[in-house]
């Protein structure tokens, strides 16, 4: 009888045993399996989002560390826009105004924020440049260094929509200390049109002088 127990308790003992190894080697295969998915996820990421940033001349008009940021993207300054995860045509077509953000703003001061387009309808051909995309202006300071843009609207913001075929455009972001004072508005000819606008006269007519700070990102339309 005893020997009998001693058997009954050494099969259970056994069985036992293999059931934790079964449940051992599945729990080694999950993860060698979620493991191998995550690779190839990353290497996947790596070889189709590839963040670049701009070179030449086009990077040396970023300066100031002027800050945009939209949403996924983070800070575009100074960068192209990616082809993956649709970002171009979201940019284009779903997110609203970026974040703009500006550490270095005097608390004290008020400023300009312009952004245009000045490869309209191409960079080979900018006959409409500037094409006005967003211009604000009374921007606090502080409101700058915390990411809060507020201040007089004198453009709403407009989506980076290049056309098709038509190559990179480059969008750039202007930061300028407004004069105290100065009563900035757009002429009724401005109002009239985004495109063609006259965007160093605008600068001079209110004595905005060269930007505090300055960036720019590059897309094209999705389908190119």
């Amino acid at each position: 009888m005893t020997r009998h127990c001693m058997k009954s308790k050494q099969r259970a003992q056994c069985e036992q045993l293999q059931q934790v190894r079964m449940k051992l080697l599945a729990v080694v295969a999950l993860v060698a399996g979620l493991a191998g998915v995550a690779a190839r996820g990353g290497d996947e990421h790596v070889e189709t989002c590839v963040f670049e940033k701009l070179s030449g001349q086009d990077a040396k008009f970023c300066r100031g560390d002027l800050e945009v940021f939209y949403p996924e993207l983070g800070d575009v300054g100074c960068t192209y826009i990616p082809k993956c995860n649709q970002y171009r045509k979201r940019i284009s077509k779903e997110w609203s105004r970026p974040q703009i953000v500006y550490p270095q703003a005097d608390k004290n001061k008020k400023y300009v924020l312009i952004m245009a387009d000045p490869d309209a309808p191409s960079r080979a051909n900018p006959k409409y440049r500037f094409w006005r995309h967003w211009v604000v202006i009374d921007i606090k300071g502080i409101d700058l260094r915390a990411g809060n843009l507020k201040g007089r609207v004198l453009t709403e913001y407009g989506r980076p929509t290049p056309p098709s075929r038509s190559g990179y455009h480059r969008y750039q972001f202007r930061l300028y200390e407004q004069p105290a004072h100065e009563a900035i508005a757009l002429s009724p000819e401005e109002e009239a049109s985004l495109g063609s606008w006259p965007l160093e006269r605008f600068v001079e007519r209110f004595r905005l002088g060269s930007p505090a700070a300055a960036t720019q990102f590059l897309t094209q339309h999705p389908s190119d």
